[in-house]
């Protein structure tokens, strides 16, 4: 199992955007994402493997968003422990988005691999988000 933490605010994978060149059209990831994914290969590849895994992958993500400063002191304690939870925009699916596409060619070959994945969004004091991979079948 390879298990890692990525401290700092999350940031969920963005709508891609459109340009035109010569006629064409080019789609790309807005700034945010892209600089959130090169986070993301940097915290990783001291915990990658010495080659790529292949073959099925199950993950989990746990996205931990700052506890919004509207909150009272005692709702924050309940969002520390897990009482309440956010239901805010990001969807928890796009934190997944980008930390699949982040670890492709750091964790393992093609984000495709990843047959199993859970998800969650929790509220905490040190935003991060936590990682667990492991191989199906190990």
């Amino acid at each position: 199992m390879i298990q890692f933490t990525i401290y700092g605010e999350p940031v969920a994978q963005g709508r891609p955007r459109a340009s035109s060149q010569g006629g064409f059209v080019r789609l790309y990831d807005p700034k945010k994402s892209r600089d959130y994914k090169d986070y993301i290969r940097l915290a990783a590849a001291e915990h990658a493997p010495p080659a790529l895994l292949e073959g099925p992958l199950a993950m989990m993500v746990t996205a931990f968003r700052p506890i919004p400063k509207s909150f009272s002191q005692k709702k924050a304690v309940a969002a520390e422990r897990g009482e309440i939870l956010p239901t805010s925009k990001p969807d928890a699916d796009n934190y997944l988005k980008a930390v699949k596409d982040a670890l492709k060619g750091v964790i393992w070959k093609d984000d495709s691999q990843v047959v199993d994945a859970y998800v969650r969004k929790r509220y905490g004091v040190r935003p991060r988000i936590e990682i667990k991979i492991r191989q199906i079948g190990e």
